[in-house]
């Protein structure tokens, strides 16, 4: 027998063991890793959706001085020859901080969700805690614009308002698209009293996967 063919064949398969165990090791870390990885996201993961109706009112400044006030599951709009001012009152009800980046007005229900570069950027910084109820704002201030027509001729022809909100979690990640539809209600008193009703209808995520198949 060759002592020093066995002692180099036990060496061999001793070092074969050890790799199979590393990889084995190093796959396992990998696997916990990716679900704290997992976890953690979940913990900051925002979603928004409508607020409820017995939320309270919120008062919202706007860059040109003036106040809209809107009460839980509605929105305030006021709108004139140069501008469109728009509130809807919303809530957090994922389980991180969600922030908002900016606001697109869609052609239409079925229409796709524009690209995150193609959504006007809001001119400060909005954080929706998942404790309190929050709000979202736009400010159209382009008459000649495609969006301000399209919210006018809407409201103007009864139809329903549509408002993409794209936000992310604190760490500027997870962004999401959310599509809400701004829509008249019963009149209590008269037509000019009539109030806008807030709903959501889709999410899209943007660095997720998506949540339907």
């Amino acid at each position: 027998m060759d002592w020093a063919v066995l002692a180099d064949f036990g060496t061999a398969i001793g070092t074969l063991v050890l790799a199979v165990a590393t990889f084995v090791s190093t796959r396992s870390a990998n696997h916990s890793a990716r679900l704290a990885e997992r976890a953690l996201l979940e913990g900051l993961r925002p979603l928004l959706l409508p607020s409820n109706f017995t939320d309270d009112a919120q008062k919202v400044r706007f860059m040109d001085g003036r106040w809209l006030t809107v009460q839980g599951g509605r929105a305030t709009m006021e709108v004139d020859e140069s501008v469109v001012a728009l509130a809807l009152s919303v809530r957090n009800v994922g389980s991180g901080i969600a922030v908002l980046h900016g606001w697109h007005i869609p052609e239409g229900p079925y229409a796709q969700p524009a690209t995150p570069e193609e959504f006007q950027r809001l001119t400060r910084d909005i954080y929706l805690s998942t404790a309190y109820v929050g709000f979202v704002q736009v400010a159209i201030r382009d008459p000649r614009s495609d969006a301000y027509r399209r919210v006018v001729d809407r409201m103007s022809a009864g139809e329903i308002v549509l408002v993409d909100v794209l936000y992310g979690d604190a760490e500027g990640t997870q962004r999401v698209i959310s599509r809400f539809s701004v829509s008249r209600g019963p009149a209590e008193h008269d037509a000019s009293e009539q109030e806008l009703f807030v709903t959501v209808s889709r999410h899209w995520n943007i660095d997720q996967p998506a949540p339907r198949v």
